[in-house]
């Protein structure tokens, strides 16, 4: 089974959650461990960047022989995996064993979310919700209070990522502390297994986003 499992999903009309997805597979990954992005938002498949690590590509092995309908791309030091949004939670399940200690980070639509917490045989152990406040403040309060009662991190990201910060982190090439991405704060918070796993120090400081 992978090491965590990360929710991201947008609230309401807001734009970029694909995007701050990507950017969590990149902070996510190693030298050794790839940080798979599972992707359900109908997209089309994902095409394989022309420089990846090589833990991106055996994941990408990996997965296509198991997971052979769905489009699978090794992109920079991360793993896309394209499924559709009829896909049943089983098949996402299916994939996490396959990251085995990699992080996944899961796009889905907002229509998805509560299927996938009432039936995933899986624990996220937390989510991102990319939000405009206040436009969509009481509908964010509502997905992020149902987050916190299943003992789910919660972070709500403000803005979206800048548009240089976008192309690299969808290309599994934007690093920690990129100008324009997700601040070290909101990673440390998202990832919390994986900073202390390293003997990481909590960051602190950082903007464009609420922790619930």
């Amino acid at each position: 089974m992978s090491e965590a499992v990360v929710l991201v999903t947008r609230v309401g009309a807001a734009t970029g959650s694909k995007a701050a997805a990507a950017a969590l597979a990149c902070a996510a990954s190693e030298p050794d461990r790839a940080g798979l992005l599972i992707d359900l938002t109908d997209a089309r498949p994902p095409r394989p960047s022309l420089i990846a690590t090589g833990a991106a590509r055996e994941l990408e092995e990996r997965l296509a022989v198991h997971l052979p309908n769905g489009g699978v791309a090794s992109r920079g030091q991360t793993c896309h995996l394209a499924l559709h949004t009829d896909t049943s939670v089983d098949d996402v399940a299916g994939a996490l064993p396959l990251a085995r200690e990699s992080v996944a980070v899961v796009h889905l639509p907002p229509h998805l979310l509560q299927p996938i917490l009432d039936q995933a045989p899986f624990s996220p152990s937390a989510a991102l919700l990319r939000a405009d406040l206040p436009e969509d403040r009481a509908l964010t309060a509502l997905a992020a209070r149902d987050l916190a009662q299943r003992s789910i991190r919660v972070v709500v990201l403000k803005q979206p990522l800048g548009w240089v910060a976008s192309r690299r982190a969808l290309a599994g090439v934007l690093p920690v502390g990129s100008g324009g991405g997700l601040s070290e704060r909101l990673l440390g918070r998202v990832l919390e297994e994986r900073w202390r796993a390293q003997g990481a120090t909590m960051p602190v400081g950082g903007g464009g986003h609420r922790i619930v």
